[in-house]
């Protein structure tokens, strides 16, 4: 995943990055928060950079291992937050308890070796824009997740849960027609619930206080694993780096840059001075800009089933997300 998963519950932590950076700040809303320029410009970042790593992921993944190449992206994020934090905050702000730095790594093992990776290992055989969609899905698990440790979301989000489960159904045809690998629509689908238990896991594990810090760590811990399972799959045997495409390499920049940095950045600080149900509306629009750049850019078909399973699942996201937030 690219992106932060929402967590509809107004108490949790949001993550944040993929799928866009990984992340699991806290951010409490605050009343009558004025919408100003700056505010939706940000939130035109979080729009359109994190709806574009899907379509980032798909050309780094053409010519580059799609773990060593996650870690790699991560691990260079998470090094590059530490340091922004450190400079900005002091490096008194880098210290966490031994408890902290365990929440914060399981954490990370979830977003980024799970939710990240098996999304990036499965865009090696299945259209980013259909990937960005399955993973639309994230805030119906969390609110099955939420559900199962006790929470009580309301009606109108479970309204939502089953429009979400009906459009992932119709999302799994191109997969069952034969017209993509199944095995990659299972392998995102896996990778949305393991993001979605990042996502709850954040919400109530205790946490770095510094999101930012939060963040770094959870990069590190989610990229160095990366790392180290793309070097158990032997991804590094045969591997030329000078047939690595430029484009690729400019893609992979691109992700650790803006992708896991700069529409994180704009995301905590929209937490921060809008209203979040404002800031929670990147869960929809972000996938339907994945789709779109996908067509465009790699001229991926846009079938019937991604267009129809597409709208029922980011229609059921809009109702979950509409419905917590009225909580």
């Amino acid at each position: 995943m690219t992106s932060p998963a929402v967590d509809p519950a107004p108490e949790t932590h949001p993550a944040a990055p993929d799928l866009r950076t990984a992340s699991s700040a806290a951010a409490p809303a605050a009343p009558a928060r004025r919408i100003t320029g700056a505010v939706w410009a940000a939130l035109g970042i979080v729009y359109v950079v994190w709806g574009s790593t899907y379509l980032g992921i798909r050309i780094v993944v053409e010519t580059l291992p799609p773990f060593l190449s996650g870690g790699a992206r991560f691990v260079t994020a998470g090094l590059l937050l530490a340091a922004i934090v450190a400079w900005r905050q002091g490096p008194a702000a880098l210290k966490v308890t031994r408890r902290e730095l365990g929440s914060a790594v399981l954490v990370g093992l979830l977003l980024i070796l799970g939710g990240n990776g098996l999304v990036v290992l499965a865009e090696t055989s299945i259209p980013s824009g259909l990937a960005a969609l399955l993973v639309a899905a994230v805030p119906v698990w969390v609110v099955l997740l939420r559900t199962v440790l006790g929470d009580r979301p309301g009606l109108g989000a479970f309204g939502g849960v089953l429009l979400g489960f009906a459009g992932l159904g119709v999302l799994t045809v191109p997969g069952l027609s034969g017209e993509v690998k199944i095995g990659g629509v299972v392998l995102v689908l896996v990778a949305a619930l393991l993001w979605s238990a990042g996502s709850v896991s954040s919400a109530r594990l205790t946490m770095p206080a510094n999101p930012f810090t939060a963040s770094a760590y959870e990069m590190l811990a989610g990229g160095l694993a990366a790392l180290t399972v793309g070097l158990v799959r032997g991804e590094h045997h045969g591997l030329d780096l000078g047939a690595v495409s430029g484009r690729s390499w400019a893609a992979l920049a691109y992700l650790v840059v803006f992708g896991s940095l700069v529409a994180f950045t704009a995301y905590a600080w929209l937490l921060q001075t809008a209203p979040v149900s404002l800031a929670a509306t990147y869960a929809y629009v972000n996938p339907v800009v994945a789709v779109l750049l996908g067509a465009l850019v790699l001229d991926e078909a846009l079938t019937w089933p991604i267009l129809l399973g597409g709208a029922i699942v980011v229609g059921g996201v809009c109702l979950i997300v509409s419905t917590e937030r009225r909580r």
